[in-house]
């Protein structure tokens, strides 16, 4: 490979980086515990799911384990007494949470309006 198709290679590689980084600044945190019968139900109906949906595009899952130290980055997030509670965040900033697993016939009605640019506050 000549040097200036290795350049056009590795400017490729960071503008499609560097593009797919820009649209998901925001993520659905799920606070949850060891032995929460509705986080399990939460995995057995969404969690497969979830990544192939519109939503994960817009706000990827991240799982956080209440039982273990806050990650740094979400200090200023209250987790909530309930699990799961599902926080969306973005840029460090909550938008909207959703309180227990409301089932699979609700929770991407209640997600989807946090996630609408008309549903934040």
């Amino acid at each position: 490979m000549s040097y200036a198709n290795a350049l056009l290679t590795a400017a490729t590689t960071v503008v499609v980086l560097l593009s797919s980084d820009a649209g998901s600044t925001a993520e659905l945190v799920m606070f949850e515990r060891a032995g929460c019968t509705w986080c399990a139900r939460f995995d057995a109906e969404i969690a497969l799911i979830y990544p192939k949906t519109d939503e994960s595009r817009t706000a990827p899952l991240r799982r956080v384990d209440l039982d273990r130290p806050l990650p740094a980055d979400l200090a200023g997030i209250d987790p909530g007494v309930f699990t799961p509670t599902f926080v969306v965040v973005d840029q460090g900033r909550e938008i909207g949470r959703i309180r227990g697993y409301p089932g699979d016939a609700f929770f991407f009605g209640l997600l989807d309006r946090i996630l609408r640019p008309s549903g934040r506050s």
